[in-house]
């Protein structure tokens, strides 16, 4: 009996982590779309940076496919769209917008 209940609570347990962990991605093409009306003008089409946009406001800017931004966890990209990181103004996102974004970040990533 002890067994079964211990079994039981991992097999739930599992199912559990697994749907914590399904809840924290995002849809990469709800993101381009997204990405598309919220940063293709500061961030360019492919998160190279556009200069014109680093020149205005003195600063450069990573792009989203390197090593540096790719390293970073999707909650902390998550969280440099929403509350903004140097000269970067926080975006206005709702919902999973921000997760679906960050995992259209991904297919950025420098090979």
């Amino acid at each position: 009996m002890k067994f079964s209940l211990k079994f039981a609570l991992a097999v739930v347990l599992g199912f559990s982590l697994s749907l914590l962990f399904a809840a924290g991605t995002g849809d990469a093409k709800k993101g381009k779309e997204l990405y598309a009306g919220k940063c293709v003008t500061c961030h360019g089409d492919k998160g190279e940076g556009k200069p014109a946009i680093e020149k205005v406001l003195g600063a450069k800017m990573q792009p989203l496919g390197s090593k540096e931004v790719q390293s970073m966890p999707d909650d902390q990209l998550q969280k440099v769209m929403l509350e903004g990181k140097g000269k970067m103004i926080p975006v206005k996102l709702a919902g999973s917008e921000a997760a679906n974004i960050a995992a259209f970040i991904r297919t950025l990533a420098q090979k």
